[in-house]
């Protein structure tokens, strides 16, 4: 979801340090078949290791290796039939009803991504990526296989699973390409894997609808194109290169291993010393190994997020986080039945998904861009803009639920999508600038869980046949309402810490004015002050 640096060289403690002084941009691809892809990847980019790598000090062996990871994220995204997904179920072909859809199938998979959520983000970490990317391809051949052979309801909600599965997945994607390089080149490896995988969502969205528009192609047909894509997107990932380290799990024995190498350039006599060294150094250690896993970086980082909610700002975009796109991602997997009602796939071939897609991918990352631009003091003004954002959603949801013209219907939802991606980076920017880079990773993945938990939980009791079980108008309007609850509290939270910083302005004589200087989303500097944090690490002021 953002920017561009040089590359660091030099020895692995200064990376180090810098590492703590600049966090990677999390990346935020577009589509609808952010089903698997844009849900997940903006709450783990972070999850990248600490410290930087040997691979920089081989220009071509890392480069190699980003090309090749980029162009697995590229074909690994391109799925012409994912848009049309929804309209498969419903035609004579499948002959499910759209209740089944909206209330039996679809939410299968908000409960099968909270399930698995939290186990992806810790395997792809103690795992260090390969196999998690390899389960996520074996997932998507699953999905489509389903689709193709599968008949039955229970099938269906297999599919969705599955789907679940995937989207939590892709978090060993959007971390595994900064284990590659050193930390002075996050920002640019981070602004290549976002292309692919947009550029990807792209191609897959508009192949999808020259095939179904040009091609006189059915849905089964599309199914089995997008079969083949995602196998050979599978064997991909079997040729990714194996990771060396990650960032929580597996540090001491990287660090083990770069010590060793190390004294393989020594000496006989220096790699004597050091192996003597080292025997001594290690038999007292078995007694402290007990108490170890409280000294690890994961349960530091858990005791750290206690101050993270302290800060303002931090809670402020925390929020935003969990609520908004809590709504946003309803609306993204419910949005395609909405469609079917409005306009039918089974009484007319001419259904456009793929290409309202392929533009809202296009607005958003237009919009993601712009976003790096803009220059206001976000300390002041934070709460009107998502508030103003916020009601202008809510409008688009109220248009999306009452209209019958499916061109108006496809313009909201375009635009809808494209306010969210707006203020993605900045919310990104906003929690990454002020945190460490493992508490970066480690505040994005609870923003996510509790986005999903609240996701769950409004699926259950308005989608779900358990629950309320109403139909897709209905739901638009509940959205609706869930919107413009969240506008008022952010325009009264507004209204509060405009009023007061003004009222401070005066009393202070206007020399707040000249403290409050405008914020735009660039890099952190290097040699910015940094202020400890209770477990020893440092996050910037």
């Amino acid at each position: 979801m953002v920017a561009d640096d040089a590359a660091g060289t030099g020895d692995r403690p200064e990376a180090g340090r810098e590492m703590d002084q600049k966090e990677p941009t999390p990346e935020d691809p577009g589509g609808h078949e952010d089903r698997d892809a844009e849900l997940a990847a903006s709450a783990a980019e972070a999850l990248a290791p600490a410290d930087g790598l040997p691979d920089a000090k081989d220009p071509q062996t890392w480069k190699w290796s980003v090309i090749f990871l980029c162009f697995y994220g590229f074909m690994a995204s391109i799925k012409p039939g994912e848009p049309f997904i929804t309209p498969y179920l419903l035609s004579p072909e499948k002959n499910f009803t759209t209740k089944q859809v909206t209330n039996e199938i679809t939410p299968v998979l908000t409960y099968s991504y909270m399930a698995v959520l939290v186990p992806a983000f810790l395997l792809t970490d103690y795992l260090r990526y390969k196999p998690v990317l390899i389960i996520q391809g074996i997932s998507q051949v699953a999905i489509w296989l389903i689709l193709l052979l599968g008949t039955s309801l229970l099938e269906m909600q297999f599919m969705e699973f599955f789907y679940g599965i995937t989207m939590a997945s892709r978090v060993a994607y959007s971390s595994y390409i900064f284990s590659l390089v050193s930390p002075g080149m996050y920002q640019r490896v981070a602004s290549y894997s976002r292309s692919s995988v947009l550029m990807g969502v792209f191609t897959s969205s508009v192949v999808g609808q020259l095939c179904m528009s040009f091609g006189n192609v059915n849905y089964s047909t599309l199914s089995i194109l997008s079969l083949g894509f995602v196998s050979f997107g599978l064997l991909l990932s079997m040729c990714l290169p194996w990771p060396k380290r990650s960032m929580f799990f597996n540090r001491a024995q990287y660090d083990k291993q770069q010590k060793e190498l190390a004294a393989a350039d020594a000496t006989k006599a220096e790699l004597a010393k050091m192996n003597l060294d080292d025997g001594q150094a290690s038999s007292p250690a078995s007694p402290h190994s007990a108490s170890s896993w409280r000294e690890s970086v994961f349960v530091q980082m858990l005791l750290e997020v206690r101050n993270v909610v302290r800060r303002p700002s931090l809670r402020l975009w925390s929020l935003w986080w969990v609520f908004n796109s809590t709504g946003y991602y309803l609306v993204l997997f419910y949005v395609h039945i909405l469609w079917n009602k409005v306009y039918p796939a089974t009484e007319n071939k001419n259904v456009y998904n793929g290409g309202v897609e392929a533009a809202s991918t296009l607005l958003g990352a237009m919009t993601s861009f712009m976003a790096g631009f803009v220059k206001i003091r976000w300390n002041v003004w934070s709460e009107l803009v998502i508030g103003i954002i916020t009601a202008l959603q809510a409008g688009l949801l109220l248009l999306m639920g009452t209209t019958e013209n499916i061109w108006v219907c496809y313009v909201a939802y375009v635009l809808f999508r494209g306010f969210y991606q707006f203020l993605v980076p900045i919310a990104i920017f906003q929690i990454a600038s002020s945190l460490t880079k493992e508490l970066c990773a480690l505040v994005f993945g609870i923003n996510t869980f509790l986005g999903t938990i609240l996701k769950t939980i409004i699926s259950l009791i308005v989608a779900d046949k358990r629950g309320l079980a109403l139909p897709v108008h209905s739901q638009f309007l509940v959205y609706f309402f869930y919107f413009a609850l969240l506008t008022v509290v952010y325009l009264v939270c507004a209204a509060v810490v405009i009023i007061r910083h003004y009222r401070n302005e005066r009393r202070a004589g206007g020399g707040a004015n000249d403290q409050a200087t405008p914020t735009e989303l660039s890099p952190v500097a290097a040699n910015s002050e940094a202020e400890p944090l209770s477990n020893g690490k440092s996050a910037k002021a």
